[in-house]
């Protein structure tokens, strides 16, 4: 078996590079290559994975030329230099590493409070010059002021704690701080608007996204405490920075210290220059502590997942644990095949999928599951399809995905899942199980019992319960050539309705499923292929 290809493309730290060694990959360490796009896109093609900082910017056209990438890790926390929308089609984990530089980022805030405070950046440059100018750096104390945490997820917790033992009182704005969480941090949720009314600092950790996007607009900047100061060590775009320079023009906001602009790398910007202003060229992350972390994590979570098929800390997938891959392996098995079979069974417009897990399977990891079995069912339909991208492409095309879960599962099994596909013309299910040899079978169809393993190539027939089908059905694949590998039959009641869903060695024409669906007792003949 060939070792996975991993291609660093972006300064990593060599420890990185001897993880991946160590665990068995490839690695290629070409640090300068990411800022080259067509060199990347020139080699990309030959790797599994990508290892990446700020500077490689994976777009769309790269994506198209990566052909064997299964994932790409960005060693910290933003993946804005990556087109998550373009990597989900593709089939590609996109993993980050949230935690690696928190306290870093966090000091950064921290630091960048008490520069603003005491004038540090413009009193060392004075002093440097010759000047002693004592009585012009007149500062401020951040004890019993209030600071104000916009964003109080990871590392605006952090920033929190430390507000707080430098004995502030810390207010919040988060719509996902939970009241509990609030109690256990020391600090008082707060609305948006009554933060900016209050808040003597107001500091900055949420994502850019479309609902934070110049969150400290023109209109919430006036809305601020007169005086206030700004901290921003989270994205560029959080802050109108046009208007945030007339209120500092203004005297308004008494100063801002900026890590992070809306256009990066920032030779102008309309912050630089003001005598009240503070910045750094985006070092928040920018400690040998923290590029060591998350250098070290993202080698680690990439090599776990082209080895073992865990994902961690995925953007665009569920987490799936190291120790919960192997047992999950055989149900992602499952649930894309039962979906197959199902998709391969329908002609009309899908309206919706649902997914029933009983038992001990109700337990585990379902959302990978439920990616498995929505691939399945799409694929005959969108031969692109993948895990990754089958949550967005059904909810794109209006189908709704359901999961049920019963701590009992039926007819006695340890685990049973169960897929019902609706259609515009009719509902659609079946169901099966892992049994100990690790293999998944269908052991229910139509709400008929079966026990059938998966095969490359199958034959569905739905046929009435009646005396001569079997004969005629052996002497037809018989006379093609064909030959038998399994044999599973079922049917609801004597005479009723009946299954039959065989294994052959070679494909089925078109020519031998109509002669199957001319035998008198057979409803319906399809070719399944797995």
């Amino acid at each position: 078996m060939l070792k996975p290809r991993v291609l660093i493309s972006d300064a990593l730290s060599p420890a990185a590079v001897q993880i991946f060694k160590d665990r068995g990959i490839d690695v290629d360490f070409q640090p300068d290559l990411g800022k080259d796009k067509d060199k990347l896109a020139a080699v990309i093609g030959e790797y599994d994975g990508l290892a990446i900082r700020s500077a490689t910017k994976v777009t769309a056209k790269i994506l198209e030329k990566a052909t064997k990438l299964k994932v790409i890790g960005r060693a910290g926390i933003g993946v804005d230099n990556v087109e998550i929308p373009a990597a989900t089609a593709k089939g590609v984990i996109v993993m980050n590493t949230p935690f690696g530089n928190s306290i870093t980022t966090a000091e950064h805030a921290i630091a960048m409070m008490f520069a603003l405070a005491r004038q540090i950046p413009q009193a060392d440059a004075s002093t440097q010059a010759g000047k002693w100018e004592k009585n012009r750096f007149m500062g401020v104390e951040l004890t019993a002021k209030v600071l104000g945490v916009i964003g109080c997820g990871n590392i605006g917790s952090i920033v929190a704690e430390r507000g707080i033992g430098l004995r502030m009182k810390v207010i919040a704005y988060d719509p996902f701080l939970s009241p509990e969480r609030a109690i256990e941090l020391g600090v008082e949720k707060v609305e948006l608007e009554d933060l900016l009314r209050r808040a003597d600092v107001i500091t900055l950790h949420v994502p850019m996204t479309e609902k934070t996007k110049n969150i400290l607009s023109a209109e919430n900047i006036a809305k601020t405490k007169k005086g206030v100061r700004i901290v921003n060590c989270a994205r560029g775009g959080l802050v109108d920075e046009v208007a945030l320079r007339a209120a500092l023009d203004s005297g308004h906001v008494a100063g801002a210290a900026f890590d992070v602009f809306t256009e990066e790398p920032a030779t102008t910007n309309p912050l630089f220059g003001h005598p009240n202003v503070v910045c750094t060229p985006h070092l928040g992350a920018a400690t040998t502590e923290a590029q060591e972390n998350v250098a070290l994590q993202v080698a680690e979570q990439m090599s776990d997942y082209l080895l073992q098929g865990a994902i961690q800390n995925a953007v665009n997938f569920p987490s799936i644990s190291a120790e919960e891959a192997p047992r999950l392996k055989p149900f992602v098995a499952l649930a894309e095949k039962l979906g197959s079979f199902l998709g391969q069974l329908t002609e009309a417009p899908i309206k919706g999928i649902r997914i029933e897990y009983e038992g001990d399977v109700a337990e585990m990891n379902t959302r990978a599951l439920t990616s498995a079995a929505v691939t399945g069912v799409l694929r005959p339909f969108l031969q692109d399809i993948n895990m990754v991208s089958a949550p967005i492409v059904a909810r794109e095309r209006g189908i709704t995905v359901e999961e049920v879960k019963r701590d009992s599962a039926a007819r006695d099994y340890e685990s049973f899942v169960r897929i019902i596909v609706e259609a515009e013309d009719m509902s659609r299910h079946a169901g099966g199980t892992v049994f100990q040899d690790g293999k998944p079978r269908v052991t229910e169809i139509r709400d008929i019992m079966v026990d059938a393993e998966f095969a490359p190539h199958m034959i569905y027939v739905r046929n009435a319960d009646k005396p001569g089908f079997i004969g005629s059905f052996g002497t037809l694949l018989g006379e093609a050539g064909v030959n038998v590998a399994t044999f599973a039959l079922g049917r609801d009641k004597q005479g009723g309705d009946a299954i039959c869903f065989v294994s052959v060695d070679q494909p089925v024409t078109e020519e031998l499923l109509r002669k199957i669906e001319d035998i008198p007792q057979v409803k319906r003949a399809r070719s399944v292929r797995f």
